[in-house]
């Protein structure tokens, strides 16, 4: 059927009249703000109220986690399209009630005729081409991950979360502080593209503004055939092909058999012990599972709560110095592990242990680069068969981490005609040429270099933390380039090590390193006093505003759970 008339066919007697009969979009809006909800049965925290309340909907018709994650998923997709969307993708952890973890990687792959020479002009790298326009688009995974999510573990199919997602989109959605500060910092780039201005902006190109309405009927047009024809209508249907006829329009890459292609990888999770607890995370082409396991085991040997109890400056620069170690050997060894060869001696106890003796807790010291794990050419990972994150948990037993994204803001700028989507960014993840800096200013070497299908180096870093008995503690994740492999850490050691509650963690002022550049960032929330402390220890400091967004939930003492959103954006939490 074609798209418009299917259309039309939904809105009069299908999905839309009979799928919510608990909650309407009118509802939906007026709900608050909370960034605390404890609950027993299930919790939901997500960047968004909207996709929070989509998310507690499917609680309310009798869903799990899964369903709960996919609905807000799904929202997000058209609420918080300036950092992640259907033409983006994602890594989800899951832990079922048997007490499995399963890691489902959505990552997007490298269009199968990219090169690293695709990036070459006049024998230099330009990352231009891999930042905005047809260039810079890897081949979509989120709608594949969801679609798998739902089918495997969910139990009401994504047919609902589909449909209100749908609604919401074309009825139209009151545009929040964060969308219209990203929708005028990038209005300039979005007007050399014809069908991104249309759809973003005014008629007069202007962006727009806080309490302005944004309605998106392509999208929810495209979300709709999505609930009547499921994921092939994407990936080797219309959308496959539209979103080929826009490439070979504009000398981009992507083609109909890379959708075709496309599959969600099921990859065994990182895990780590720290002060008794389980530490899961994902594993490459995420760095964050590695690089946050490095980091506990490196502070395993010290005692971090009386650090910070005699000096929150000198806790916080221990934080900075074994984030220094982890993200100089990201910088080196990190890769996707179906094409690069990834040390998984990099999590070996001595190996850290020695990386972490030449910390000093009174001076920043120089890190020169990254260390040498032992056997780092025999005992490799398994090749396996700008970002929001968000996280649900049900008294059955599901709990979901999940990280999504199309990169920096609105992904490429570039929307896909009569659908839209717009499509990531994500070839900016690749190191295009060692010590060339990609937007988050990182640095990579051959083993994140481009390849046909590969998958680029990932910070997102959804987590999940089980007791010694393997019951539910913790979950979280962050959005914000490789902010968020230390604002996961930030929020782990806070909550396992000085006791904070999740909704204190989240509130509380952060600090980042990666190695290089040679900067402390750390918000300017920080007390000043700290801020002077790091300078008189030797570091070069970079003061912001935002770091990173997070999310988290907690399994409490009596059985209730408590989740919490980021006080840093209007986000919310809910329960029941």
């Amino acid at each position: 059927m074609h798209r418009r008339q299917f259309t039309q066919s939904l809105l009069v007697g299908g999905l839309a009249a009979t799928c919510w009969p608990c909650t309407s979009i009118a509802q939906l809006q007026k709900s608050d703000l909370a960034k605390v909800a404890t609950g027993r049965r299930a919790v939901a925290a997500t960047v968004h109220p909207l996709a929070t309340q989509a998310a507690m909907s499917e609680f309310r018709r009798g869903g799990n986690a899964i369903d709960a994650a996919v609905a807000a998923s799904l929202m997000l997709s058209v609420v918080d399209i300036h950092n992640s969307g259907l033409g983006g993708g994602g890594l989800a952890l899951i832990r079922t009630p048997k007490g499995e973890i399963f890691a489902l990687d959505g990552r997007e792959r490298a269009p199968l005729a990219a090169s690293p020479e695709t990036y070459i002009r006049n024998g230099q790298p330009d990352p231009s081409l891999s930042q905005t326009g047809p260039l810079a688009s890897g081949t979509p995974g989120l709608v594949a991950l969801l679609d798998q999510l739902s089918k495997k573990y969910g139990t009401l199919g994504w047919k609902g979360g589909l449909t209100l997602a749908a609604e919401v989109a074309a009825r139209g959605f009151p545009i929040d502080a964060p969308l219209a500060r990203n929708l005028t910092a990038n209005s300039v780039t979005l007007k050399k593209f014809p069908e991104s201005a249309r759809v973003l902006l005014k008629d007069s190109g202007e962006p727009w503004a806080a309490g302005e309405t944004l309605v998106q009927t392509d999208l929810a047009n495209t979300l709709e055939c999505l609930a009547q024809e499921g994921s092939d209508w994407f990936y080797r249907g219309p959308f496959a092909q539209a979103t080929a006829k826009l490439m070979k329009a504009s000398g981009g890459l992507l083609t109909a058999e890379d959708f075709r292609q496309y599959y969600v990888a099921n990859r065994p999770p990182i895990e780590c012990v720290y002060r008794g607890h389980r530490v899961v995370g994902f594993p490459p082409p995420s760095s964050g599972g590695i690089h946050i396991a490095q980091m506990l085991t490196m502070l395993s040997g010290m005692d971090v709560k009386s650090i910070f109890a005699e000096s929150p400056a000198r806790g916080l620069h221990l934080l900075a110095e074994v984030m220094k170690r982890a993200m100089a050997d990201r910088a080196h060894w990190l890769g996707d592990a179906d094409f690069a060869p990834v040390p998984r001696t990099l999590l070996d106890a001595n190996y850290l242990s020695g990386r972490a003796a030449s910390i000093d807790l009174k001076r920043s010291s120089v890190v020169q680069g990254h260390g040498q794990p032992p056997n780092s050419s025999e005992d490799l990972f398994a090749p396996g068969k700008h970002t929001t994150h968000l996280t649900t948990a049900d008294a059955e037993g599901y709990v979901v981490a999940l990280t999504q994204t199309v990169n920096t803001s609105f992904g490429s700028k570039m929307m896909v005609p009569g659908c839209g989507v717009l499509l990531n960014n994500e070839m900016d993840d690749f190191s295009l040429a060692p010590g060339v800096r990609n937007a988050f200013g990182l640095v990579g070497s051959a083993a994140n270099a481009v390849a046909p299908g590969k998958r680029p180096l990932s910070s997102m870093s959804p987590t999940i933390v089980l007791d010694g008995q393997g019951q539910f503690e913790l979950s979280c994740g962050a959005a914000g380039g490789p902010k968020i492999i230390t604002t996961t850490l930030q929020n782990l050691v806070r909550v396992l090590d000085l006791g904070q509650t999740i909704d204190a963690a989240l509130a509380s002022p952060r600090v980042h390193h990666q190695w290089s550049p040679d900067l402390l960032a750390y918000e300017d929330s920080l007390p000043a006093d700290i801020a002077q402390q790091f300078a008189s220890m030797g570091h070069q400091l970079d003061k912001g505003k935002t770091l990173a967004v997070a999310q988290g939930i907690t399994r409490n003492s009596d059985g209730s759970f408590t989740a919490a959103s980021d006080p840093r954006v209007p986000s919310q939490a809910a329960a029941v």
